[in-house]
C-alpha cells in the first residue's frame, strides 16, 4: 500500500508520520530542541540543529518502517512548519543570525510604531497578518534599525522551512500559506505586497519565489538521501503552515468546523472560502490551499504557562514533555470558577485577540481564601476563557461554529478537556492521537498527488475518538465569570503600559 510521510517542522519539536492511502498512520517519529532565549525577548533556534532533527527524524522513520517490513518507498514528503521565522542567509543559503521564531519579542517597539499608524488596517486587510511582533515584517524593520549593515548585506531572508527545502532540494520557494504568514504577502493577488517590503526596506528578489501549497519538486540531493534513507527521486510537496495543516490534520475539514489547537501556545481556526477580515484585526487570515483560507487567532499562552508557573513558582521541575496530571489533580480541588479568582495569562504578551506584544498576566480577586490551588484552577480557566474569546472573534468573523475539534497536547489531559467544554459550552470531538499538523501535511500530500479531489475527502480518514460533553449548569457560571473576565484587558491595559515605560526607564535597578 502506498504511504506518504508528513513532516512538521516546529519550534520544540520536528515530528514526522508516514500515512497510508487508507488514512492509516503506521510510523511516527520526533525529535526536539531548546530555544537561545535571553531577557532581552531573543527566542531563536540554531540553523544546525533544525537540519540534524529533520535528517534524524527522517532517518528513524525509514528504519521504523524497515522494522515493520514495509519495503515500498513512500510516494512523497509533504511539508509543514511554524509561521513567523526569520533566518537572514547569504548567497550560498549559509545563515547570518539565528532562526528567530514567532515567540521572539524584540521587534515590539516597531510593532507597536507600525500598530498606531493608518497604515496597520491597510497592512491587515491586504496580508491578512494582523500587526505584531511575531511578523516578520515587523522583525525585518528591527534588523534594519539595530544592524543595517547585516540588513544590507544579507542575500535573502526566509523562513524555517524555506531553510531546509532549500538545503533538501537546491529550489528556492516559499509557498503561500506560510508567506501569507509574513506580512508581506498579498493574499488576495497571491504576490508579494510592496507596501510592505517597502517598510521592510526590501525588495522582492530577496524573498523566495512563491509556489501553491500542492507545488511538486522532483527530488532531493545525493547527501539527503544518504543521510535520512529516502529515495533521491522521491517527490516533495511544498505544504503549508503548522497551523493550517493543524485544521486538515484534526478533522476540521469544512467551513464551521473550529479546529482548536493547545499545547505550548495554541490557536482557534475555521476554514473559509474567501478571506475574512475582523473590523479591529482580531484574527488572521492564511492561505491553506487553492480553495480555502483559515481565519483565525494564535494565542501565546497556552501549556508553556503551567510549566512557568510549575517552574518559577512551585519550583518544580519541569521540562517540555513532563507530564502535568498532578497539576490538574490539584486544580480540581477546588471549584469551577476558583472561588471568584480570575487569571489574565498574557504571561508572554499575546496574540489574538488584542495583538500586543506588552500585554501582562494579571490575577483578578485574589483574597486571604484562596490558596495555591486556586491560582493553579484559575491558569487554567484562565487560558479556557482566553480560547472562548478567541472563538468568540472567529465566530463574528467567519460565520457559525458547527463542530469543535481539539488537537495538541491538550488531547493528553481528559480532565482539561471536559474544563474546556464547559467553559466553551460546546462538544468537543478527538479524532486522533499523531500530530495533527504532520497529519494534516499528509493528507495536503495525497490531494496533491491526486488521490483526492479536495481535503474534505479526507474525512473519511477519521473517527472520533471521544467526544466531550458540556455541563450546562458549569457553563452558565463560567459565562458569568468570562463577562467579567473579557473586560480585564482593557481595564488593565494603562497600568500594563505604564509599568513597562517605569522598567525602561530604571531598567539599571530593576
Amino acid at each position: 500500500m502506498q504511504f506518504i510521510i508528513g513532516l512538521d517542522i516546529g519550534t520544540t519539536h520536528t515530528k514526522a508520520i508516514a500515512q497510508q492511502s487508507d488514512g492509516v498512520v503506521v510510523a511516527v517519529t520526533s525529535a526536539g530542541y531548546l530555544p537561545i532565549t535571553a531577557p532581552d525577548g531573543r527566542y531563536e533556534l540554531d540553523c544546525e540543529e533544525l537540519l540534524q532533527a529533520v535528517t534524524n527524524v527522517l532517518q528513524q522513520l525509514m528504519q521504523s518502517l524497515k522494522q515493520q517490513g514495509i519495503a515500498q518507498a513512500p510516494s512523497a514528503l509533504a511539508f509543514s512548519s511554524a509561521m513567523h521565522s526569520l533566518i537572514a542567509v547569504d548567497a550560498q543559503l549559509h545563515p547570518l543570525t539565528n532562526c528567530i521564531t514567532w515567540a521572539d519579542l524584540r521587534s515590539i517597539e516597531q510593532a507597536e510604531r507600525l500598530r498606531a499608524t493608518d497604515m496597520a488596517m491597510e497592512l491587515y486587510r491586504n496580508t491578512g497578518t494582523p500587526v505584531h511582533a511575531m511578523s516578520p515584517l515587523c522583525k525585518l524593520i528591527w534588523i534594519g534599525e539595530t544592524m543595517p549593515e547585516l540588513h544590507r548585506n544579507a542575500a535573502s531572508f526566509i523562513g524555517i522551512k524555506e531553510y531546509v527545502m532549500a538545503h533538501m532540494t537546491g529550489e528556492r520557494i516559499i509557498d503561500h500559506s506560510i508567506a501569507s504568514a509574513t506580512g508581506l504577502f498579498d493574499i488576495h493577488n497571491r504576490s508579494w505586497f510592496r507596501p510592505a517590503l517597502a517598510l521592510a526596506g526590501i525588495d522582492e528578489n530577496r524573498l523566495f519565489d512563491p509556489v501553491s501549497t500542492d507545488h511538486i519538486i522532483q527530488g532531493i540531493t545525493e547527501e539527503w538521501a544518504t543521510c535520512t534513507g529516502l529515495p533521491q527521486n522521491i517527490k516533495l510537496i511544498a505544504g503549508a503552515s503548522d497551523g493550517c495543516l493543524a485544521n486538515i490534520g484534526s478533522n476540521a475539514l469544512y467551513p464551521g468546523d473550529l479546529s482548536v489547537t493547545v499545547g505550548t501556545s495554541g490557536a482557534v481556526r475555521m476554514l473559509s472560502d474567501t478571506p475574512q477580515t475582523h473590523p479591529q484585526a482580531s484574527v488572521f487570515n492564511y492561505i491553506l490551499d487553492d480553495e480555502y483560507f483559515v481565519c483565525g487567532g494564535p494565542l501565546n499562552n497556552g501549556g508553556a504557562l503551567l510549566q512557568w508557573y510549575a517552574k518559577q513558582l512551585l519550583q518544580r521541575d519541569v521540562q517540555a514533555d513532563t507530564d502535568m496530571q498532578w497539576f490538574f489533580d490539584e486544580a480540581a480541588t477546588v471549584p469551577s470558577g476558583s472561588d471568584g479568582l480570575l487569571f489574565l495569562p498574557y504571561v508572554r504578551g499575546e496574540r489574538a485577540p488584542v495583538w500586543d506584544a506588552g500585554a501582562k498576566a494579571a490575577f483578578v480577586g485574589l483574597d486571604h481564601r484562596h490558596t495555591r490551588a486556586h491560582e493553579m484552577r484559575a491558569l487554567i480557566e484562565g487560558i479556557n476563557y482566553s480560547i472562548c474569546d478567541i472563538t468568540d472573534a472567529v465566530a463574528q468573523t467567519a460565520g457559525s461554529i458547527q463542530n469543535v475539534f481539539l488537537s495538541g497536547g491538550i488531547t493528553r489531559s481528559p480532565q482539561w478537556m471536559q474544563w474546556l467544554a464547559n467553559a466553551m459550552g460546546k462538544p468537543l470531538q478527538v479524532s486522533g492521537n499523531a500530530d495533527a499538523s504532520a497529519l494534516g501535511a499528509a493528507i495536503l500530500g495525497w490531494k496533491a498527488l491526486g488521490h483526492l479531489k479536495s481535503l474534505t475527502d479526507a474525512r473519511d480518514f477519521f473517527q472520533v475518538a471521544h467526544t466531550y460533553q458540556p455541563d450546562r449548569l458549569t457553563h452558565q457560571l463560567h459565562q458569568q465569570f468570562f463577562s467579567v473576565y473579557r473586560n480585564l484587558y482593557t481595564s488593565l491595559q494603562s497600568s500594563f503600559k505604564a509599568l513597562q515605560t517605569i522598567r525602561h526607564t530604571h531598567n539599571d535597578f530593576l
